[in-house]
């Protein structure tokens, strides 16, 4: 059977400004690889509104996990819970239970939970919260979409909460053989490699070290004897 699907929605103004430069689509790739899951797809918006419904409504129906990261903080600008209620029609309120896990934190570190902070508590009915063992504050999970923070610890703490209550399929595996020759001279190899061994994924990425290009070509899969025999044959093809 072919491995659950996955998405990923970065949202936030400062992403796309490129004054946050994003971790989190880096670590969660490879924590689904290793998981089984294969993640297909990854969108960067900006906090609006109309956006933010309209990406996570077709994600949605397109993958079977959709994992957004940012816009769950106490400003003004943290919609993402807003517009994830509103893509589900579902009822958006302070939860009582989110609300006690809060009162915990800021009592135990004397300061008070302000209006501001209680915005964090604000979870869609039917959610399930996402456990933040970091800085308490839930994320949550409502239907297949997992709504995380996108603070880089608290999204990986996030991420480890969530992962062994979603069933995976076979890790992928991947080998890499090293080239040092240009793509267009292996092009032909490479094209022949991937059309015998089209239930892998074979992939060339170049590189160019001290004046002479080179290229490193990694072939994936779930099936590792699949994936030596293919790295064998190519190494074989390339006189390596």
């Amino acid at each position: 059977m072919a491995n659950p699907t996955a998405a990923m929605l970065v949202i936030g103004d400062e992403i796309l400004s490129g004054r946050t430069r994003d971790a989190n689509m880096y670590y969660l790739a490879g924590e689904l690889t290793k998981h089984g899951i294969d993640l297909q797809e990854v969108r960067v918006i900006s906090d609006d509104a109309a956006a933010i419904i309209a990406a996570v409504t077709a994600l949605s129906d397109s993958y079977d996990h959709v994992f957004t990261s940012g816009g769950i903080g106490p400003t003004h600008d943290d919609i993402t819970a807003d517009c994830i209620s509103k893509a589900f029609g579902a009822h958006l309120d302070v939860r009582d239970d989110a609300r006690a896990l809060l009162q915990a934190h800021y009592d135990k570190s004397g300061q008070e939970l302000n209006a501001a902070r209680l915005r964090m508590a604000r979870i869609p009915d039917g959610a399930t919260l996402i456990e933040n063992p970091v800085s308490t504050a839930p994320g949550f999970t409502l239907r297949n979409v997992h709504v995380m923070a996108g603070v880089p610890s608290v999204f990986q703490a996030m991420v480890a909460s969530v992962l062994p209550t979603l069933t995976g399929g076979a890790p992928l595996l991947s080998q890499t053989l090293r080239v040092q020759r240009g793509e267009g001279d292996i092009a032909p190899i490479l094209t022949a490699i991937a059309e015998a061994y089209d239930d892998l994924s074979i992939g060339c990425y170049p590189f160019q070290q001290n004046g002479a290009f080179g290229a490193n070509v990694v072939v994936r899969g779930a099936d590792g004897a699949r994936v030596d025999a293919a790295i064998t044959a190519l190494a074989r093809d390339l006189d390596l």
